[in-house]
């Protein structure tokens, strides 16, 4: 069984109500269609009659919620809550009327901070900004999280490396140029990530293009100073670096540049230096690989909200969907 029908299996075991709010994308439908079919999580749509109407005629969602805003009867709830929540910010209930009868994002989110629902995919044409905006404006981070980030999961065929081929990459969308402080936290909540998908034990790699002090730079210390601090705050984390990326994955190559090392050659949680690094490799391994991409996942936030690439297909969302359900399993 592959890792994502692995995953599926666990969602189904517990379904889970995930929000699709791009209702104007017939990739939503498509999405939803093959999800009810397959059982392993309960869908609301939101939009109105006469978009659902339109981008999903070619599709079977007859299992699905459809919530239109302007007709729910817990848009009123909803609105006197996103008040209560923005209202030191200044807003008022004409605002929070007005954002909640036409952002479907912001309404998705507050679906889940009410208790009508789990979790969100969104992403497939909205930027990640708009996606995460409202979750931070209302849900907020997670106890004891001091930096929300994102990770990919990529399961890669017919590959030795990592577990069979998946790994958890980090952070591949969102955080431009973490400080060593920072990637020491994105690398503790992918670890934690990586864990509660795959059931096996993470090995994270601190990635860097100079393994154990061979090359000399700035960018290198602060990797190498991250792997301090995560290492001191994570001591019985499996973690290592800095190291360049043949090292942390291929053993012949680890056992040479890093001997001693128990992540060298066998990471599984590769966290990159920055987001150029992360975003190039992820989508590297996805197109010369031909490798399964789940993501942008987001972790740090106080319930399961996740991105997706605008390009991604409606397959991708079937598995992010399935990705979230999960992650709310473990949210409890």
């Amino acid at each position: 069984m592959s890792f994502i029908e692995e995953v599926k299996a666990r969602a189904a075991a517990c379904k889970k109500t995930i929000v699709l709010p791009e209702s104007e994308d017939a990739r939503t439908y498509k999405a939803a269609e093959q999800v009810l079919r397959e059982g392993f999580a309960n869908i609301v749509i939101i939009g109105s009659e006469e978009e659902v109407g339109k981008f999903s005629a070619d599709y079977d969602i007859s299992g699905a919620t459809i919530v239109d805003p302007k007709k729910s009867d817990r848009t009123e709830a909803y609105i006197d809550k996103l008040v209560e929540l923005r209202q030191k910010k200044g807003m008022t209930k004409e605002q929070a009327t007005e954002i909640l009868l036409t952002e479907y994002m912001y309404y998705a989110v507050m679906m889940v901070k009410m208790g009508d629902a789990d979790g969100v995919v969104s992403g497939a044409c909205h930027s990640t900004a708009n996606t995460l905006r409202p979750s931070l404006q209302i849900l907020k981070t997670k106890p004891g999280t001091k930096l929300v980030s994102s990770f990919f999961i990529m399961n890669v065929p017919d590959c030795e490396f990592g577990n069979n081929g998946t790994f958890v990459f980090s952070d591949c969308g969102l955080n431009q140029n973490p400080t060593a402080e920072e990637l020491a936290a994105i690398a503790k909540s992918s670890a934690e990530s990586y864990k509660a998908l795959t059931g096996d034990e993470p090995r994270v790699a601190m990635l860097s293009y100079s393994t154990f002090g061979s090359a000399k730079h700035d960018d290198v210390t602060k990797v190498q100073e991250a792997t301090k601090l995560a290492k001191e705050a994570n001591p019985d984390l499996m973690l290592d670096g800095e190291m360049q990326l043949d090292a942390a994955i291929v053993p012949s190559v680890g056992e040479f540049k890093a001997p001693g090392s128990k992540v060298a050659g066998h990471a599984n949680t590769l966290i990159f230096p920055n987001l150029d690094a992360g975003n190039i490799g992820y989508k590297l391994v996805q197109r010369l690989a031909k490798a399964e991409a789940y993501g942008p996942m987001t972790q740090g936030i106080a319930a399961p909200i996740n991105d997706l690439s605008r390009g991604c297909s409606a397959e991708d969302i079937v598995g992010v969907v399935a990705i979230t359900a999960v992650q709310c399993q473990m949210e409890g």
